[in-house]
């Protein structure tokens, strides 16, 4: 008889936890497009709105493509390496963020909250705490290794991920200078 785990490939495995990296990393996001948007209504202009919602398939496809890039055959272990770095550069940025999900969205059941409310100021904690992890992370990124700079597939996959860090800590910037 055949376990069930023998049917997991090992490119499946991955493509499924890059997909839970994707959700739990821009859940965050979400999370605080809602609670902007219920707890504090005007806050966000549509093209915010749009921008936040672009952010989930953008770093999911992102995960995506940089799981199958690591599993080809035609690549050198150098530059498997490389992107297997940014890929757990991208997990760390995924569950270090999901700690302040909850700061972040617990606004979202409220409807009357006013200019002073602290509530509001637990939202700043959290969208600073996010945009400082997004920073810290983004000079991991940067700081590639001397064999990664040299090979222009790990140089272009690590420049997509700064992309990536870069749009989200843009996106919550401009989400706290509203709050």
């Amino acid at each position: 008889m055949r376990w069930q785990t023998d049917r997991i490939t090992p490119v499946a495995t991955a493509r499924m936890l890059a997909a839970r990296c994707a959700w739990r990393c821009l859940g965050v996001l979400l999370a605080t497009n809602v609670c902007v948007n219920v707890g504090l209504a005007g806050v966000l202009s549509q093209a915010d709105l749009k921008k936040v919602e672009d952010l989930r398939p953008m770093f999911a496809g992102l995960m995506g493509d940089l799981v199958q890039t690591a599993k080809r055959s035609d690549i050198t272990a150098v530059d498997a390496d490389c992107v297997k770095s940014t890929m757990q550069n991208l997990v760390e940025i995924s569950q270090e963020l999901s700690s302040y999900e909850y700061l972040i969205t617990i606004e979202k059941e409220l409807t009357n909250v006013g200019e002073n409310d602290p509530t509001r100021d637990v939202v700043r904690f959290a969208i600073d705490q996010s945009t400082s992890i997004l920073a810290s992370q983004r000079k991991k990124i940067a700081q590639l290794p001397d064999q990664c700079t040299r090979s222009a597939l790990a140089l272009t996959k690590s420049q997509q991920a700064l992309q990536v860090v870069d749009t989200t800590a843009g996106i919550l910037g401009s989400i706290r200078s509203r709050l």
